[in-house]
């Protein structure tokens, strides 16, 4: 089954989180997915000072709950600090290691002792062989299962590509499940100056490309109004294209599930 990890780049506030919870809920009935539900309670590498973080540690924490009691969604969010793994591991089903903190042991040791699953986002600055490091960083600690989310790498300044051949390069040497990020591998890193941002445009290109490539999955940011978003709205897709676009990464991903190897 198609793998799905959507939701707000960070929780804004209780009312708007729970009203994407609801519509992705609504979604995952409709075609059958198992979506994962993400969202940051902080987003503590934002390009300024002055950006929006989230609502923190302990109002996320509430607000997952609330989700997972309320629509039975499976849940996933990052953490920045090791201190930060026990807890959050009682509320969410998996873990995610931002991208710009791939390489950060303590962080990594922290979060695969949980044993929860962890999701690892590839740092845009690391080829696809590089992550083997990362991987053998956790994978002895036995986490219940390990991601890699593919999400583009740096192309000159603010620009990122995504290196198709990576997802298979990742799936062979590594033998890990890989993930196609469509909304950060958009993103174009502090073009706005004191934020980032993007061509949202592209995400179905990305995601369609990724999951005919061999992605077992997607991870899409979504928000019901991406120019009102606080946090990354530039790399968000419209939650009203959500559905439509995820019937469309079902059928890729059934046909590339009858491809002979080759």
């Amino acid at each position: 089954m198609l793998k799905v990890i959507t939701g707000p780049c960070v929780i804004e506030n209780e009312t708007i989180t729970l009203q994407i919870a609801e519509a992705i809920k609504e979604i995952s009935d409709k075609l059958n997915l198992d979506i994962i539900f993400k969202a940051s309670f902080d987003k503590a590498n934002r390009s300024s000072i002055n950006g929006f973080r989230g609502v923190g540690f302990d109002e996320g924490i509430r607000i997952f709950k609330k989700i997972k009691a309320q629509f039975g969604l499976k849940t996933t969010t990052d953490i920045h600090v090791p201190e930060q793994a026990d807890i959050i591991a009682d509320c969410v089903d998996i873990i995610q290691i931002p991208a710009l903190l791939c390489r950060q042991t303590d962080l990594l040791l922290a979060a695969a002792k949980t044993h929860r699953s962890l999701s690892i986002k590839k740092g845009q600055f690391l080829s696809p062989k590089e992550m083997s490091n990362v991987i053998n960083k956790v994978s002895n600690v036995n986490p219940d299962q390990i991601f890699i989310i593919e999400r583009g790498t740096c192309f000159g300044y603010q620009n990122l590509v995504v290196d198709m051949r990576g997802i298979q390069i990742m799936k062979d040497e590594l033998g890990v499940e890989v993930i196609i990020d469509a909304s950060h591998s958009i993103q174009l890193p502090g073009l706005g100056g004191d934020h980032s941002s993007g061509t949202p445009q592209y995400i179905p290109v990305i995601a369609r490309a990724g999951i005919i490539a061999g992605a077992g999955g997607v991870f899409i940011e979504t928000h019901p109004n991406p120019e009102k978003a606080l946090s990354d709205g530039p790399n968000s897709l419209p939650l009203h294209k959500l559905e439509p676009l995820l019937k469309q990464l079902v059928l890729l991903h059934q046909t590339y599930n009858q491809f002979e190897v080759i």
